[in-house]
């Protein structure tokens, strides 16, 4: 549903209501179908830009973590250090949307730099903590998505958010089962899953991050 389509429509209801002066129960109008958009994602040439543009560690270390393991903005400032199961080979979502835990995959790549990064940063308690201490803000990782996008000169269309969903459309491209992505997003409907298969080109352990085929 276009800007306008829901302005006419808000204003039709309006005009019933309160110049005419008449209750719902006297008209029966058909609200607008939602647009239907599909996902902005990058190509593997932006996010290999995008992901190489940050030269503070720290800011690497997130967003190469976010990408790998399909992460949303609120599930990398929550993380936990204890979330990491380096042996395991999996990362772990506490209350995720829907107040659900889950597990994904954990890049041995992105692994090995959060072992560097762990060493100069020496994090506490959050994996990435702020400068005066605690986790680190939705704000502060805004900005650096922001910064690393107009460096790597990336479409102006994509989003922080579209790091998860090209994470899960590159999945979709490597032949990774649409049930399985849905597990590893927590998705509740399937659904909403399936958009991947529209933008895009077995157990846990048998996973390896799209992140593992870039030239980084």
């Amino acid at each position: 549903m276009t800007n306008t389509s829901i302005f006419q429509f808000s204003s039709l209801l309006f005009y019933y209501e309160h110049v005419l002066d008449r209750p719902r129960e006297y008209y029966n109008l058909q609200r607008p179908n939602k647009s239907k958009s599909l996902p902005n994602v990058f190509n593997r040439e932006e996010i290999e830009k995008l992901l190489q543009a940050p030269k503070n560690m720290k800011h690497k270390a997130i967003l190469l973590l976010i990408y790998s393991a399909g992460l949303r903005l609120s599930e990398a400032t929550n993380l936990r250090i204890k979330d990491i199961h380096a042996d395991e080979g999996y990362l772990f979502i506490k209350d995720s949307k829907g107040k659900r835990d889950r597990k994904t995959v954990l890049s041995p790549m992105v692994l090995e730099y959060l072992r560097t990064y762990n060493t100069s940063y020496k994090p506490s308690y959050w994996l990435f903590e702020g400068q005066s201490g605690g986790k680190y803000s939705d704000r502060s990782l805004q900005a650096v998505f922001q910064k690393a996008k107009i460096k790597s000169r990336a479409s102006p269309n994509v989003s922080f958010h579209s790091l998860r969903h090209s994470y899960a459309t590159h999945l979709h491209e490597r032949g990774t089962d649409i049930k399985l992505i849905q597990e590893l997003l927590g998705h509740n409907d399937i659904k909403t899953t399936l958009r991947y298969t529209h933008v895009s080109k077995r157990t846990l352990e048998g996973i390896i991050s799209p992140f593992d085929d870039l030239k980084i």
